[in-house]
């Protein structure tokens, strides 16, 4: 009996060819919107770029938009156009608009006749709202924070003005302006009020925006201010801490308010 698969006239059948295998076509890539590209957190001109982050695209461009107002690379009265941005960002339009919304409503961005949006000039009654609530709640944590700050918290305060010093000696006003919002930031802290660190939290943004436009002119006064601050603070003096506190944001409010200087010597 023939092998199965043999041959009736009893040769050996050839072997079976193979069929060649049929190659993948390439799958067209789907047309995406453009996208940040990754690069370092500062370009060589000292302006940020968006990183690939865990957030929605509109919320990147926000926060880097958000950032530039507050950081005074865009400055009061600039025009923000939406195709300039798009450039500046590497995206689309469409999120560039709803960023601009939300800056709006923040209060960093208006919308003028015939101009567009730009970004905002702080005025007199913006700055009196901003410090009357300063005045309210930078003074209660002062007198916490001398209450339970430990040791520790101390020394670390310390090094943020001596930190704060050296870059006001240099002349580095970006870094004294980040300095400035940690002191306050981690005073609030330190205060172990959570209702405090979040409604400092809220403000602070508009604080270091305001800072930044005039730490040229309270840089020096805003650390002398700030070390007797720290030293009721290391004192443990509940009331000298608090007066401290009252004096500074004073100080600053004159600076912001007073004699039309509105947006060029807040701190």
């Amino acid at each position: 009996m023939a092998a199965t698969g043999g041959r009736r006239d009893g040769q050996a059948a050839p072997p079976a060819q193979r069929t060649p295998a049929r190659t993948a076509r390439p799958t067209p890539e789907r047309t995406a919107r453009p996208t940040p590209t990754r690069a370092p957190e500062r370009t060589p001109d000292g302006r940020g770029t968006i990183g690939a982050q865990h957030l929605t695209l509109r919320d990147q461009v926000l926060a880097e938009l958000r950032r530039r107002i507050v950081e005074a690379e865009y400055r009061p009265g600039e025009r923000l156009r939406e195709e300039r941005l798009a450039q500046d960002f590497g995206v689309s339009r469409n999120p560039v608009r709803e960023a601009l919304r939300v800056v709006e409503t923040e209060g960093f961005v208006q919308v003028e006749p015939r101009r567009g949006a730009v970004v905002a000039t702080p005025d007199e009654k913006t700055m009196q709202d901003l410090f009357a609530v300063r005045a309210l709640l930078e003074p209660l944590a002062a007198r916490y924070a001398a209450e339970r700050a430990t040791p520790g918290d101390l020394v670390a305060l310390r090094g943020l003005l001596e930190a704060a010093r050296a870059a006001t000696d240099e002349g580095d006003y970006g870094r004294v302006a980040e300095l400035n919002t940690a002191l306050h930031g981690r005073v609030a802290e330190l205060s172990g009020n959570r209702w405090l660190v979040q409604f400092s939290t809220a403000i602070y943004r508009h604080v270091h925006w305001v800072f930044r436009l005039g730490v040229a002119v309270r840089a020096a006064h805003s650390w002398q201010e700030h070390v007797r601050l720290v030293e009721a603070l290391e004192a443990g003096d509940p009331d000298a801490a608090e007066q401290a506190a009252a004096e500074h944001v004073d100080a600053a409010r004159q600076a912001a308010v007073e004699d039309g200087a509105h947006a060029d010597r807040a701190g």
